[in-house]
């Protein structure tokens, strides 16, 4: 990319006051009209699930590592690769798809140059309770279950992405602003200050883009200094969040959804990884109560 040149936003929207041409009458953006709620796993019938004693070994294994990561917080990983396709039939069956996907590109998490590597996750309907598959030029290398807050992946790979020193000044705008970019430089300052400061442990920074006066152009110069990674979240909860790393060190571009996907809520925070795409330690809790019924109730059917 040529230092003189920088990309309007995948998100091209006007927020902040003056953005938007003033109206007669006062409108209101509708608010998000449903919410994503656990829903028990549609399990096959009793008959189905004998012999499938792969996917109950896994099961019980994953309570049992569950267990452990509540006690100390590490995640643990259940092995799925080689699994006969009946017995992963009856884990996706029982897990079912959560809020949260992640799609991860070019993660080099496989000593292999044999084509692009790709990894998706998918949340279960038990939060904190992760499907990982890694793919390398379209073959599955790696299935595993992982327990805890959130895949380690996504927390090395956005390690991974930052920017060098070099490659940040190569980013660097050089001569004047470009037409309609007023405040981002001024955002910058104050984006640098809270990266450069925050340290584990604390709490999030969130910037709210949508109550400053920021033109697209302001948004495309923001979102250019800071980089775009290669992590992107999707949560489905109270409407729809995407999230995405930046090449900025903990700096993350968080966009908030409502159920007509218009934009509610655009912002940016500093933190290890956003607080909307985590499993809390009582959501593990409740997670731990509600695999310990179906994998009770699966292998008395099995």
């Amino acid at each position: 990319m040529k230092s003189n040149e920088f990309p309007i936003p995948v998100i091209s929207i006007g927020v902040g006051p003056g953005s938007q041409p003033e109206d007669e009458q006062l409108a209101y953006l509708p608010m998000p009209q449903g919410m994503e709620t656990f829903r028990q796993p549609l399990l096959p019938e009793p008959e189905e699930m004998v012999s499938r004693e792969q996917a109950h070994l896994a099961l019980r294994e994953t309570l049992a590592q569950l267990k452990l990561t509540l006690a100390d917080g590490i995640n643990r990983r259940v092995n799925l690769m080689g699994m006969a396709k009946s017995d992963l039939l009856l884990i996706n069956q029982v897990l079912g798809e959560g809020e949260v996907s992640v799609l991860l590109k070019g993660n080099a998490l496989v000593d292999s140059a044999e084509g692009e590597s790709e990894l998706r996750v998918q949340e279960s309907v038990f939060a904190g309770i992760w499907r990982v598959i890694q793919t390398q030029g379209g073959k599955v290398v790696s299935d595993h279950l992982e327990v805890g807050a959130v895949p380690a992946a996504i927390r090395l790979t956005a390690l991974q992405d930052h920017w060098s020193e070099a490659q940040r000044e190569a980013a660097r705008w050089r001569g004047g602003l470009p037409p309609n970019v007023q405040n981002a430089p001024s955002l910058l300052v104050e984006i640098e200050d809270q990266w450069c400061h925050w340290q584990t442990g604390q709490g999030a920074h969130m910037i709210n883009l949508t109550l400053l006066p920021m033109s697209v152009e302001d948004i495309g110069f923001l979102d250019h200094h800071l980089g775009t990674g290669r992590v992107l979240i999707l949560s489905r909860g109270y409407g729809n969040c995407r999230i995405t790393n930046t090449c900025t060190p903990n700096t993350w571009r968080v966009v908030y959804y409502n159920s007509q996907d218009l934009v509610i809520l655009n912002t940016v925070e500093i933190c290890d990884v956003p607080e909307v795409a985590l499993a809390a330690p009582e959501d593990l809790s409740d997670s731990l109560e509600r695999l310990t019924d179906v994998l009770h109730w699966v292998e008395q059917a099995g």
